[in-house]
């Protein structure tokens, strides 16, 4: 055997050891064999580096070290889950799935929801070439050398695989594994790791792969994205994954009504203590592909799938002060100030009053015992007061009147839950939020600028405004704290760069209220440039898809301020983006303007979110419901009969993929 079949021969069998303990936890050879061959690998790699292959076994070991984490875009967007507390929210839900779907059988594939660091990891041709961490669910961290040091993640598939796809999963750090971490470090004289969550997120981004090596980390997987699925439903997909190679707990569990899936619930509400990992719930979805899409999504979530959370962990603790924090927009956040307590993992000092109404109907003072949950287990709140605990001197809590910041009168409009400082040009952390607001990750993406650089720029009067960003100078910044060369020379650039970033994602970085991701998106389709938009009149705005009262106020309001119209001629000179470029106003008609389209079905020729955006595109509306107000149903392959029914019911005219594209000729 030549030098080239011995090391082929020796991957397959580590490969063969990899998959067979850290997957199927069915072991055929002991540790000591099993390093024993990799030594050989090894070494037989080290003398012929020729032979050099990415997904060899020996790149469980690590060692490759990332300076700096590349930032990818997802190819198909990780969206988030909404989450439901009670059976009477799991079965809303339910209700608007069967509305959405008419007379269709619906069934359900339940999975724990494992408590981890969300990862996407893309496969060609059956080897691991990409892996992301979640991110903002648009574009993430590449931490392929780090991923493939975890062994339960597959380098090299088995069986009849698709050519190309992604699959969705969540790296986890199991209980004994993080036991055991910390008892090392509490030998060692270190702090102990807080909890098996946190310490996974963290070690996806070590900047030495030989160290995230060494940690006993583990991925479940849970979802496969892509075109050409080789499967018509979620629970058939997830089967053939884990022939493929992928760990797919086996807790998952296929279930053909909500009886069943409450049933799942459960037992997995009283046994997830026997689990060898953290879980806080579980995730239901509709287990059928086709209706999936037939569902779609919601601006953040799929509407087809939602998480249940268990019972959150509760403690109780002593309200200390009562301190407010003004944001961005002028909101006043009251914040309970406590005694340390540990909960569900972390220590909480810290939890959200929300607002003078929630203070009001708990009666909340300062020196009383409180109950503190985690809302979702992420955010601590205060959900009660033990008035047993109630000091006698305990007088009751009197809302501020004044900023706390400023000092100016604050108002409260009607029907508004928050207070509000008015003062929106001269309160800091109104300035230094709308800027903080402005650089971030979704809006201009400033690479070398953070919350804290941002405090001292304003702080030494180099900043009042997000305009005055464009003015600063590497001579400027150099003085300042902690500021070294390369560093300023940095910010100045990812400053400069920052010129380019698309129209509608500079509109959501304004900060004007009530303008998220999703309705800068609309307002940008529908006014192309930002001189169109700031002339519009709310009666104008409101004559937009999905844009009301609130939101066209509020745009008018904006662009009514003096400050604020003379900060976007700055931002114009400085060659900021505030129009759709040359290539994007081709693709841009109104030839579907005012009217409204549901897209049901598979199509030979387009995938449905190329459909949608056509539609979007040419000043179109898309709807998942169909009502007397749809305009058109474009109906494909395998579309629900249900929707087929209700469009001949009402009258709506149905079109094919190929009427559909002749509209738009």
């Amino acid at each position: 055997m030549n030098i080239e079949e011995q090391i082929k021969r020796l991957r397959e069998e580590l490969h063969e050891h990899n998959y067979r303990y850290y997957v199927l936890d069915a072991a055929v050879i002991s540790d000591y064999d099993f390093d024993m061959k990799l030594k050989e690998l090894q070494a037989l790699e080290e003398a012929h580096p020729e032979f050099l292959d990415e997904t060899s076994p020996t790149m469980r070991v690590g060692g490759t070290v990332t300076k700096n984490f590349n930032t990818l875009v997802h190819e198909q967007r990780m969206y988030s889950l909404d989450n439901s507390y009670s059976k009477e929210e799991l079965l809303e839900w339910e209700q608007r799935i069967k509305r959405n779907l008419g007379d269709a059988t619906v069934s359900y594939t339940c999975e724990l929801k494992y408590d981890g660091a969300s990862i996407s990891l893309s496969y060609e041709n059956g080897q691991l070439v990409r892996a992301l961490t979640r991110g903002d669910g648009f574009q993430g961290d590449e931490v392929t050398a780090n991923v493939k040091t975890i062994r339960s993640v597959p380098l090299h598939l088995r069986g009849d695989f698709p050519p190309r796809f992604d699959i969705r999963g969540e790296i986890i750090l199991p209980l004994e594994g993080f036991e055991k971490m910390n008892e090392e470090r509490i030998k060692n004289g270190d702090d102990p790791y807080m909890n098996p969550r946190n310490t996974a997120s963290g070690s996806l981004k070590l900047q030495d792969s030989a160290l995230v090596a060494e940690r006993p980390l583990d991925c479940l997987l849970y979802a496969l994205v892509g075109r050409d699925l080789p499967s018509k439903t979620h629970y058939e997909l997830l089967e053939k994954a884990r022939g493929w190679g992928f760990k797919i707990p086996r807790e998952a569990q296929l279930c053909h009504s909500i009886k069943e899936v409450l049933a799942f619930l459960e037992h997995w509400d009283v046994h997830r203590h026997q689990l060898p990992y953290e879980t806080d719930g579980v995730v239901i979805k509709v287990n059928d592909l086709q209706q999936q899409e037939e569902l779609g999504y919601t601006a953040k979530s799929p509407r087809w799938a939602i998480a249940y959370k268990f019972k959150t962990e509760q403690a109780s603790s002593v309200l200390e002060k009562i301190t407010y924090q003004v944001g961005r927009t002028g909101a006043i956040t009251p914040v309970a100030n406590l005694q340390p307590v540990l909960l569900a993992g972390t220590t909480v000092k810290r939890a959200s009053l929300h607002n003078a109404d929630q203070i009001a109907k708990l009666d909340i003072r300062e020196g009383d015992t409180v109950f503190v949950e985690k809302g979702g287990e992420i955010i601590p709140k205060i959900v009660g007061v033990d008035l047993t605990q109630r000091p006698a001197e305990s007088t009751p809590t009197i809302y501020i009147t004044h900023c706390p910041e400023c000092g100016t009168l604050l108002q409260r409009e009607e029907g508004e839950a928050q207070h509000f400082c008015p003062n929106t040009g001269g309160c800091p952390p109104q300035i230094t939020g709308r800027i903080q607001h402005f650089i971030s990750r979704k809006a201009m993406d400033i690479d070398g600028l953070g919350a804290e650089t941002v405090e001292l720029l304003f702080k030494e009067g180099l900043i009042e405004n997000y305009a005055d960003l464009y003015t600063l100078t590497k001579e400027q910044i150099l003085p300042l704290e902690r500021m070294a060369e390369k560093s300023a020379e940095n910010l100045v650039q990812g400053i400069a760069d920052s010129v380019k970033i698309p129209f509608e994602r500079v509109l959501f970085g304004l900060g004007i209220r009530f303008v998220g991701e999703t309705v800068a998106k609309t307002l940008v389709k529908a006014y192309k440039n930002i001189d169109a938009l700031m002339a519009a009149t709310s009666e104008e705005l409101m004559e937009v898809n999905e844009i009301g009262q609130r939101i066209a106020e509020s745009v008018v309001s904006f662009f009514q301020e003096d400050q604020n119209r003379e900060i976007m001629e700055q931002l114009k000179r400085y060659g900021l983006q505030f129009s759709l470029t040359e290539e994007q106003l081709q693709n841009q008609t109104d030839l579907l303007k005012g009217k409204t389209l549901v897209v049901s079905g598979v199509f030979e020729n387009l995938e449905r979110t190329e459909l949608k955006k056509l539609i979007e595109d040419n000043g179109g509306k898309v709807s998942s419901s169909i009502s007397s107000k749809t305009s058109y149903l474009v109906a494909g392959n395998n579309m629900g009969p249900s929707k087929r029914s209700k469009a001949e019911t009402l009258g709506v005219p149905i079109i094919s993929e190929s009427d559909f594209l002749d509209l738009i000729k």
